[in-house]
């Protein structure tokens, strides 16, 4: 009975916070729609682009809704339920028009899965694709997917992280998805916080990371014990434990996690997979709450070996968030943009732009932090963000979403939250500890940043000016271009919010190119290739990869912006089996579909 009270109150307590959603969804959408239509944002002069909210005018009309875990942690619900809101792009049917799907984390909610009719409408399909629901005690609820082709059949599968029983949906060529997780092995239990696909071993096939955040002792609905916290608010290392999972190529994978060397216990949120090393072989970052972010170098596909430290990006305790990569200086190297947390007279972390420099014995860089210097330190309570050239000016932006919990607007829980912080181990590890939050904001109320690069050493907030206004709790950010147009639009997922839809009107003057690649000998969804675009004296690499940010994957297809530029010299095109291929004077303006060759 105790239990079905708890059900009736949650399920009270999500009409209210779904009808306040909604009303809060509308208002922006009506304020966007009363300045423009979808097809009349004009770009500001200043800037070269324009971003205009519209959700509503697409067919998109998702809130997303927050869990209710055991009672026993009523008083610090809005913090131990504050994620889960998630966005991945992919195109699931193969129509060349890029699809995402969403996450709710409510009991009962239903996930959404946006089909993009190609005709700026979106309409939802996840029941009749068997993808809504998925968010129930007995399972779990939702906090994250990402798209990958595990069985290299032309089908983009997804793989559902939540707090409870990961899943693994099987894509049946875009008209149905069919669960095979626990038939493929996946582990039964996993209070996990990111996720993503890569191939370690460049067999050609997809293996899979997940990494936890609460411990996975912990059932979040019937708690043994309120002691789930983490011990410390610098170096825990408490909470929920990695998963390396080797794809076998026969529909199974097998947990390789401690003979690989990435077993780990940290809080992680983010993880991003890349040939960071620059070997071949696709490395991990995870950025880590309460701690320090965590660097594993693959060796050869035989084992990891973690150089956090040894590289910088591993030295000091922060709260990791976002983890995205970037060629800022467009010269070729991947630099790592990791968000923390940043409250003006609280707490001042910042976040950290990780720019590699020469590289030390064993093929590994050493890391420099130039956010402060580049002006992208200070967002707030950061949660996701991505690196994208917003207005094709050929230098890369950032997209950040910022906030934790918003509630009475001139209230506050920092104080009560630093008295915690600072306690003994063993008072910060019980839930029973904190203090209530009573209805009090915690970084609540905070906008997000457009930070627009200048092409050389600077990036400043241009959100107001471009049309970004918002003040929900943000937290996935993915970047696509969902109407084929060379523009990339900003999909933004708020928890207890709705998603935003961000349609990007770039000035047409400004020059781009696109690259879908699938691959042969690689694994098909070509996660890991990486790719050169050289035009004008300059160039600019990017990697495809599965999850980026938090909680997010953007388009796979990779884009660039030219500026002025009207031809591009070269494209170079590493793929993850080694293969090299090299374009010559592609078309600009276009999307450029690419499989990869045949070996010599």
């Amino acid at each position: 009975m105790a239990v079905d009270r708890r059900q009736q109150v949650a399920r009270a307590a999500w009409t209210v916070v779904l009808a306040a959603s909604l009303v809060a969804v509308r208002t922006i959408n009506e304020r966007a729609a009363g300045s423009a239509s979808l097809d009349g944002g004009a770009p500001d002069a200043r800037f070269g682009f324009t971003l205009q909210e519209s959700a509503a005018a697409l067919g998109v009309d998702f809130v997303h809704q927050a869990p209710t875990f055991d009672s026993r942690l009523d008083h610090i619900m809005p913090q131990v339920a504050a994620m889960g809101a998630a966005v991945a792009v992919a195109d699931f049917d193969r129509d060349g028009w890029q699809d995402f799907y969403v996450t709710s984390s409510g009991e009962g909610s239903r996930n959404r899965l946006y089909r993009n009719q190609g005709n700026d409408t979106f309409v939802d399909v996840a029941d009749e694709v068997g993808l809504a629901d998925v968010n129930r005690e007995d399972v779990g609820v939702s906090m994250g997917a990402v798209w990958g082709d595990y069985d290299n059949d032309g089908w983009e599968d997804l793989l559902l992280y939540r707090y409870g029983r990961p899943e693994l949906f099987r894509n049946e060529a875009g008209r149905r998805f069919v669960p095979v997780g626990e038939a493929a092995g996946l582990p039964a239990h996993v209070n996990a916080g990111t996720a993503t696909w890569l191939d370690y071993d460049l067999d050609g096939r997809l293996d899979l990371f997940i990494a936890g955040y609460w411990p996975d002792s912990a059932d979040l609905w019937r708690l043994d014990t309120t002691r789930i916290m983490p011990e410390s608010f610098e170096y825990a290392r408490n909470g929920g434990r990695n998963y390396l999972l080797r794809n076998r190529g026969d529909g199974r994978f097998e947990d390789v996690t401690d003979p690989m060397g990435v077993a780990s216990n940290r809080w992680t949120l983010a993880v991003v997979a890349a040939d960071i090393s620059d070997d071949g072989y696709p490395d991990l970052f995870l950025a880590n709450d309460y701690g320090v972010s965590e660097l594993f170098l693959n060796r050869d596909g035989t084992g990891f070996e973690e150089v956090g430290e040894r590289t910088g990006v591993g030295r000091s305790p922060k709260s990791g968030m976002n983890a995205a990569l970037g060629d800022v200086f467009n010269d070729g190297r991947l630099a790592i943009y990791k968000t923390n947390i940043s409250e003006p007279g609280q707490l001042v972390q910042g976040n950290d732009l990780w720019i590699p420099g020469d590289r030390a014995g064993g093929g590994l860089p050493e890391y420099q932090n130039l956010a402060s210097s580049m002006g992208v330190d200070l967002g707030g309570w950061s949660w996701g963000a991505q690196f994208g050239d917003l207005n094709n000016d050929g230098a890369l932006d950032i997209y950040q979403a910022n906030g934790y919990v918003s509630s009475e607007e001139l209230s506050s829980y920092w104080y009560d939250f630093g008295v915690i912080a600072v306690g003994h181990s063993a008072i910060i590890a019980d839930a029973a500890n904190w203090p209530a939050m009573k209805g009090r904001s915690l970084s609540g109320h905070q906008r997000s940043r457009v930070w627009l690069s200048d092409g050389v050493s600077r990036l400043s907030d241009v959100a107001a000016v471009v049309g970004v206004h918002d003040t929900f709790d943000g937290r996935a950010v993915a970047l696509a271009d969902l109407g084929n147009r060379g523009a990339l639009d900003v999909l933004v997922a708020n928890q207890r919010g709705p998603l935003l839809v961000y349609r990007n009107h770039v000035d047409p003057a400004r020059h781009w190119i696109q690259f879908e690649l699938e691959g042969t000998a690689s694994n098909r969804s070509a996660i890991g290739a990486h790719v050169v675009v050289e035009w004008d004296g300059r160039r600019q690499a990017q990697v495809v990869t599965a999850a980026s940010g938090f909680s997010a994957q953007n388009q796979r297809r990779l884009h660039y912006g030219l500026g002025d530029a009207a031809d591009v010299e070269r494209v170079v095109i590493r793929w993850p089996s080694g293969r090299e291929q090299t374009i010559e004077h592609p078309a600009v303006d276009t999307i450029h579909r690419v499989s990869e060759p045949d070996g010599q």
